[in-house]
């Protein structure tokens, strides 16, 4: 090695030292204050040690014409964006971090230009992508460059045009305002922590646009963005890189090293459903006993609980699960579940994720509040969705499975998914079986004076209803494909995804996934 380093490289790597965190302890301190991690430090975090390419490193602010070239290489640090490429758990990846310590992360022109040219790396390899979208959106008091609207830049039509194309996430631990918000908005998934607040717009613009004064923290609260489903995953401080890292694992491939649910949970399913319509029930230990240990995420739980959507793993290979929730509404199709539900479906379409759907629901909610709400189109995006999907559809009928509800879960129809299953004890109909005794007599049973005689007779009549509804009957019509015992289930999916993968066939639609 020679003794001398030539003054050009040493100017590199004095330059280099200054983008470094170590170059600005003082902020730095103030960050881990408050509970933050420098840009460099979630990007370490998240990437195999060593594996981290960057891009753009140099890049300063574009104001040289009001700052110091000095102050330019202190504080606008790579123009407050931190991109490249690197692997997770040996699979290839990009991954870009706004710097919160260089001008609240705002976007400035050149860290524009950077995000581009590394968007156009990221379209062209196909590389999943994790994006820390913390900051106070666009920057004004770039003079370098001649502007005046700035509506040119091209990073969000860049970023947008990914959908379908790479897999994407956002990971949200602070202020994210205005463009920063649009990044989140557009990714496939949203992970943030209580620190978060998402906005179209920050106290500022809310203040300029004479709608009053708003502390940044009450503009998109956590709590808020969970309820109306803007977030798919709400993870404590300090835990959203491990959720980042563990929700791109899903786009990975399949996993080689996992374990199966014990031979007792399997067992288990078959009381895990309660006998009688009107008991409400967990679905969560049902989905745990089925897929892989320790495989399961579960997306945008605080809104639409009606209906439960999840990533996991069956043997490895990522799953989608899709589920009507009894403790809400029911398990009924409202117009926020279906639009919960059609956007799952499409996410699980773009990225090869066949879908297990677990049915047990009395149908789409109705009545007049409900119409409302738009119920006619939002629950018909489900059955759209469903009729687009590519991946393979698997229905498990696990108790009710009545009206138009049902055959939105399962696609349209009980012949649509690849195999169409049940429970033993499930009851499949039109309507509810009771509602539909007291609609078909309802002449009838008005005739009958004694309140007391005509209930009874409304109990005998379901009863009798009931009996005809029942799986085995509906599967002797062949309505739907078998009635199996609930600890076969895993097998049974087993068996049927590796049908659906043979040589390789089970792929991605890569359809734009659209953000809501």
């Amino acid at each position: 090695m020679p003794s001398d380093i030539r003054p050009a490289l040493l100017e590199v790597l004095a330059r280099k030292a200054l983008t470094e965190d170590a170059a600005r302890p003082e902020a730095v301190e103030k960050l881990h204050a408050r509970g933050g991690r420098t840009a460099r430090e979630q990007i370490g975090a998240l990437v195999d040690a060593g594996s981290f390419v960057e891009y753009g490193r140099f890049v300063t602010a574009a104001q040289s014409d009001k700052r110091s070239d000095d102050d330019l290489l202190d504080r606008t640090v790579a123009d407050g964006i931190v991109g490249g490429l690197a692997t997770i758990d040996g699979h290839q990846v990009a991954v870009l971090s706004y710097d919160y310590l260089v001008m609240a992360g705002t976007q400035g022109m050149r860290g524009h230009r950077k995000t581009d040219r590394l968007l156009d790396v990221i379209g062209r390899l196909a590389l999943p992508t994790v994006f820390f979208a913390a900051g106070g959106g666009g920057r004004p008091g770039d003079t370098d460059i001649p502007l005046v609207s700035a509506l040119d830049v091209t990073t969000f039509a860049a970023w947008a045009r990914l959908s379908g194309k790479v897999p994407r996430i956002a990971v949200v631990e602070d202020n994210c305002f205005a463009g920063n918000a649009v990044i989140a908005g557009c990714s496939d998934l949203i992970v943030a922590t209580p620190q978060a607040s998402l906005g179209m717009g920050g106290p500022a613009m809310i203040a300029g646009g004479g709608l009053g004064e708003v502390a940044a923290a009450d503009v998109g609260p956590l709590d808020v963005m969970t309820a109306n489903g803007v977030v798919d995953l709400a993870v404590e401080d300090g835990e959203a890189v491990d959720a980042a890292r563990a929700l791109v694992g899903y786009f990975l491939g399949r996993e080689e090293d996992w374990s199966a649910p014990s031979e007792a949970e399997q067992v288990g399913l078959r009381d895990a459903v309660p006998d009688g319509e009107r008991t409400s029930y967990a679905v969560e230990p049902i989905l745990e006993a089925i897929a892989d240990v320790d495989s399961v995420t579960v997306l945008r739980a605080a809104f639409a609980p009606e209906v439960y959507t999840a990533l996991g793993r069956i043997e490895g290979r990522s799953v989608g699960f899709l589920a009507n929730d009894t403790r809400h509404m029911a398990g009924a199709i409202t117009a926020d579940a279906g639009d919960k539900a059609a956007r799952f479906l499409q996410l699980c379409d773009a990225w090869g994720f066949p879908v297990v759907s677990l049915v047990d629901t009395p149908g789409m909610m109705v009545g007049a509040e409900a119409e409302r709400t738009g119920l006619v189109r939002h629950t018909s995006r489900l059955l759209v969705a469903a009729a687009a999907m590519e991946v393979p559809l698997i229905g498990v009928v696990l108790r009710r499975g009545y009206g138009l509800g049902a055959q939105a879960m399962l696609g349209g129809s009980t012949h649509e998914p690849l195999m169409t299953l049940a429970w033993p004890g499930a009851h499949l109909g039109a309507m509810g079986l009771e509602g539909a005794v007291r609609l078909s007599m309802r002449r009838e049973l008005e005739a009958i004076a004694d309140p007391e005689e005509r209930e009874a007779q409304v109990r005998e009549l379901t009863a009798y209803a009931q009996q005809h509804s029942t799986a085995l009957n509906v599967a002797r019509h062949f309505e739907i494909d078998d009635v199996i015992d609930p600890a076969q289930t895993r097998g049974v999916l087993v068996r049927l995804l590796d049908a659906a993968a043979r040589h390789g066939r089970l792929r991605g639609s890569g359809r734009t996934v659209d953000t809501w």
